[in-house]
């Protein structure tokens, strides 16, 4: 799961650019060249991660009079009240009534679904949107009531809605387009179908809340510790933000938060924490990579506009969607149902 929001750049003036010091208020200047104009726009990640390699980067602009964003990048006030109000929205579908989680879950994917298709079509394809959007429905539905078979087979009736679907626009761009549709099928529904899976057993609050709150630890911690201590980039050219002692700091929120809830709430062994927690801090990492990929090479900021200070609904679901299912495969052999 990554967090938002991108500086606004500085207006150059005579070849100079003024950039922010991190050590003061003093501002730095430098005899910089502007950079020259693009075919894509320079982009940030949800959490702030810049998009373009550093010495890319366009100026920065202060914006006047208005709160400037947190050092990682973000807007810290508008991130952490959309994040308490998500949290709280989540909590409370689980603990009054199970499947309105189900229901939460369904809303989220629907309009991620609708946000990964138009992003993918800024970049020149085509899924079909609405043989997804239906299958999307079956595929949770059918993981609610049918368990893993019914997930999966949803998933292939889905693909092969998508391929006869685009036989309909002719053979132009045929693959393409076929392919990214079922590109978002399995992206966004079928991976959130496991989420679906680890709320049926009767412990399923539970669960749920696990996986849920180690993923949110792995992005507190990674932030925290990279935002204090991050020296070495861990894909500069995918994420420049992204640093090794971040990642330090994701495993070790993981496997406290994974420890004290297999622990406490699934009466796990003490040293499932460690196994669950490590494997949810790589898998939400590589997740978060992976939608930043797309979006560089799509040459897009954020997959939406829904969350202020997150962007879309997609941008909160990167790590969470491959994370659903390792920890459902993992919680099945650490703590069975």
């Amino acid at each position: 799961m990554s967090s938002p929001s991108s500086r606004t750049p500085d207006v150059p003036r005579d070849g100079l650019r003024v950039e922010p010091d991190d050590t003061g208020p003093i501002p730095i200047v430098r005899d910089l060249p502007v950079p020259p104009t693009s075919r894509r726009e320079p982009m940030d990640d949800a959490d702030g991660t810049s998009k373009l390699p550093i010495t890319e980067q366009p100026p920065v602009i202060p914006a006047g009079g208005a709160p400037a964003p947190g050092r990682a990048g973000r807007n810290l006030v508008a991130a952490i009240g959309v994040g308490a109000a998500l949290a709280a929205i989540i909590v409370a579908s689980l603990l009054v009534w199970r499947p309105a989680f189900l229901g939460v879950v369904g809303v989220a994917i629907l309009i991620a679904v609708v946000e990964l298709s138009r992003a993918l079509r800024a970049g020149g394809f085509r899924p079909p949107l609405v043989p997804v959007l239906l299958g999307a429905v079956a595929m949770l539905a059918l993981a609610w009531t049918r368990g893993p078979t019914g997930l999966v087979i949803a998933f292939l009736v889905t693909v092969l809605a998508v391929l006869l679907w685009r036989l309909a626009d002719g053979p132009d761009n045929y693959f393409p387009d076929a392919a990214s549709g079922v590109l978002v099928a399995l992206y966004v529904p079928l991976l959130a179908g496991f989420a679906v899976l680890l709320l049926v057993p009767d412990d399923g609050a539970t669960r749920v809340l696990a996986f849920i709150a180690t993923v949110v630890a792995s992005d507190v911690g990674g932030y925290v510790v990279g935002v204090m201590a991050g020296k070495h980039p861990m894909a500069p050219s995918i994420s420049p933000k992204k640093s090794w002692e971040g990642m330090g700091g994701s495993v070790l929120g993981c496997v406290i938060m994974a420890t004290l809830i297999l622990v406490l709430g699934l009466d796990a062994p003490w040293w499932s924490g460690i196994v669950f927690g490590a494997a949810i801090a790589v898998t939400a990492t590589v997740g978060d990579l992976g939608e930043s990929l797309i979006k560089r090479d799509l040459g897009i900021k954020d997959m939406g506009h829904l969350l202020p200070g997150h962007g879309g609904i997609m941008d909160r679901l990167d790590s969470l969607l491959p994370a659903a299912a390792v920890s459902y495969l993992l919680l099945s052999v650490l703590a069975p149902a």
